[in-house]
């Protein structure tokens, strides 16, 4: 590893923890250990910069200040931060950290950037709506006029609210019925309830002063309680025509840019809010952070696409039959949606916590920022390093890069820090940790794997997850627990000390997996499992492994059941997204294959007949992936040729869905059902009483 160009620069920040430079150096190469690099030995950092070489540095609180340096040297590109502090050297177990240490400089010293991500364009210009009681949303407007382009939806009247006398901004009033959009292209529908149009009048408050029961305020709405319609403002308006009490056509729409929800109860209910809406209630002290909020989304913006979609791969419906629904039902921010036998994914709305992507059984969503790939081979590297290095029981901690950085960061200036063995690994979300990476995980060598829920907005679907792969481990004879999903923020970093400190390590794998985490997420399980069966403990135990694993419903394995009510139509097959089912070409015979089967449910909701149902299990032997007959059938010949005319169990049913026909009353007529399409037409030309046409008079 040793290169002359690379100079990696470490610190233990004013001798806070330990660091062994011979050992590090020894597997590093050009390595310098400081003290204070970011005071008295920042010329160090600066004579590499000069002399051109790529530096690493393992301090991130001070990148601003090295950034700086490296900037004015031009060297910005040259210039490399990873963390060692938090993630390794502030921890009750500093002086056995080295193996850790080595992992995390090599991880960040060999590792490649990963390609970029495939971006969405957003633009967002001034224009605003405030939605609210007319006072403060008013209120709000003649204070933005100058910074946005405002417009005012008034929501209920407010005591003696005045409109503007300067009509430099349009105000409607009415009720919200439907906000959609994203930041940029925002679209309101309302229903205009007011009689008085805002966009006709051009307040002369004539029809306020002709009023006789003061109806109508300076706010130019129309109170319907008190109106006794005398209709005196109508005859007031007569030349402008702007009140209407018999108004049918009430739909209004308009597109924004931006929008700051006043309402009591927000118009969009989500957990996680599109970019460019504000809702934040009654609170003045919240509408000024919110206004000063969405200040921040004007102009163009670039977000990462962060997950793609593989409609082929796709398990939600077919031929209108719901199948999957996983990714519609956690998505926090509505950004995904049936579209057909697909879903939909809106990428403007869609924020990036990758729970899509972990609950779909098939693959079809995959989360790319960063990608599968680029994270095993990350989660590879570090074990590899950490056991060259001497390291024992490697246990790897996904935690999300702002939340998760933020409470180990606690943890290790508050607590004890991080145990030696755990080797945390950034990720943009830890929602998008899935089963295939934890198995995966795993398999590369870890002993246990644990998810840092920080910034999580439901750990229910991780928790799942790691429930499924504990369930496979522990019957492959793996004891111990290996999958762990903790809930702690930087608020309660104690939960995330408690957690890990008393986790005692699990058997891990014999010999750790030497192929690379895939991007297709069926290909990673599949060989993830392989491997982790081919070494499991339990093959060397008397009993020997199980045939199949029992899995609680939602896992992404199992098999499907046929009763004896199936007729071999064969709807399913033509449902099943994952070729799991087929016909078979040379008899009437369904046929299965489990290794493909998603446990999605399309089959069971297209059966004509309710035969079929789903049983989540793991099956361990080769059968899972071959063919295996579900349900078979005999040939039904015609009762009066002999011809094949299908599967006997699809032709008795048939017979059974008409025996109660009127067309098939006597028997003759049942046993044509028998018959094939020429027979029966022979068998009536034989025995039905015809019209001879010599028999037909004028």
């Amino acid at each position: 590893m040793q290169n002359t160009q690379k100079q990696i620069h470490l610190c233990d920040c004013n001798r806070s923890f330990s660091l062994d430079a011979e050992r590090l150096a020894a597997g590093a190469g050009s390595l310098a250990c400081h003290h204070a690099l970011c005071g008295a030995e920042l010329p160090a950092l600066e004579t590499d910069l000069a002399a051109g070489r790529d530096v690493f540095v393992s301090c991130t609180q001070e990148t601003a200040l090295f950034g700086e340096l490296a900037e004015s040297q031009q060297a910005g590109q040259r210039i490399h931060f990873f963390n060692l502090r938090e993630n390794a050297g502030w921890s009750a177990e500093s002086a056995q950290a080295t193996p850790k240490l080595a992992a995390l400089i090599a991880a960040a010293i060999t590792l490649p950037e990963p390609e970029p991500v495939p971006a969405v364009q957003m633009r967002a210009g001034r224009s605003l709506l405030i939605i609210g009681e007319a006072g403060v949303a008013l209120g709000w407007a003649e204070r933005l006029a100058g910074s946005f382009e405002p417009a005012v939806l008034i929501t209920q009247r407010a005591g003696e609210v005045e409109l503007p006398a300067v009509n430099e901004y349009p105000v409607w009033s009415g009720k919200p019925m439907k906000l959609s959009g994203h930041l940029g292209a925002f679209e309101l529908h309302w229903a205009q309830q007011n009689p008085i149009d805002l966009e006709l009048c051009v307040r002369c408050n004539a029809c306020v002063k002709a009023c006789p029961e003061g109806a109508i305020g300076f706010d130019l709405q129309v109170d319907l309680d008190a109106c006794r319609s005398h209709r005196a403002c109508v005859a007031a308006c007569s030349e402008i025509g702007a009140i209407d009490f018999a108004r049918k056509d009430v739909a209004r729409s308009e597109r924004f840019d931006l929008v700051l929800d006043l309402s009591a109860e927000p118009l969009l209910k989500r957990v996680e809010l599109p970019d460019g809406y504000a809702a934040p209630g009654r609170d003045p002290f919240e509408q000024a952070l919110a206004v000063q909020g969405l200040g921040e989304f004007v102009g163009e913006f670039e977000k990462p696409r962060y997950v793609a979609f593989d409609a082929g791969l796709c398990a939600h419906s077919r031929s209108k039959k719901t199948g999957c629904t996983n990714c519609i039902e956690v998505c926090a921010t509505d950004a995904i949606r049936s579209n057909g036998d697909v879903i939909a994914v809106d990428p403007y709305l869609c924020k990036g916590c990758g729970t899509c992507s972990t609950v779909c059984p098939s693959g079809a969503l995959g989360f790319q920022f960063p990608r599968v790939p680029d994270l095993g081979q990350r989660v590879k590297t570090l074990l590899a390093e950490y056991a060259q290095a001497g390291g024992t029981d490697a246990c790897i901690l996904f935690h999300a890069a702002e939340a998760g950085t933020a409470t180990i960061g606690r943890l290790a200036r508050r607590g004890r820090g991080l145990p030696a063995r755990v080797i945390p690994v950034e990720v943009w979300s830890a929602d998008a940790v899935g089963l295939d990476l934890m198995l995966g995980s795993l398999a590369l060598g870890a002993c246990q794997v644990a998810v840092l829920a920080a910034g999580s907005h439901d750990a229910a679907p991780l928790k799942a997850q790691a429930g499924h792969g504990q369930t496979i481990l522990s019957a492959l004879g793996y004891t111990g627990e290996h999958l762990r999903i903790i809930e702690a923020d930087a608020d309660d970093w104690q939960a995330l000390e408690t957690a890990l400190w008393s986790w005692a390590p699990a058997a891990a794998v014999a010999a750790p997996a030497r192929f690379r985490l895939l991007p297709k997420k069926r290909e990673t399980l599949d060989f993830a499992l392989r491997h982790l069966v081919e070494h499991a403990p339990a093959a060397k135990a008397e009993a020997g492994l199980p045939a199949a694993i029992a899995l609680k419903a939602g896992a992404p394995f199992g098999q499907v059941i046929a009763s004896d009510a199936c007729t071999l139509c064969m709807a399913c097959t033509g449902a099943c997204p994952a070729s799991a089912l087929r016909a078979s070409g040379d008899s009437y015979r369904l046929e299965f294959v489990e290794k493909n089967c998603l446990q999605c449910g399309l089959c069971v909701s297209s059966c004509p007949e309710s035969a079929l149902s789903l049983e989540p299990r793991l099956l361990l032997t080769e059968d899972a992936r071959r063919a295996r007959a579900l349900r078979e059938a005999d040939v039904f010949h015609c009762t009066a040729c002999g011809k094949a005319m299908g599967a006997t169990p699809l032709i008795e049913a048939m017979i059974a869905r008409l025996s109660g026909h009127s067309m098939f009353a006597t028997e003759a007529e049942r046993a044509r059902l028998r018959m094939c399409a020429d027979c029966r037409v022979i068998d009536m030309m034989k025995t039905e009483p015809a019209v001879k046409a010599w028999d037909l008079s004028e």
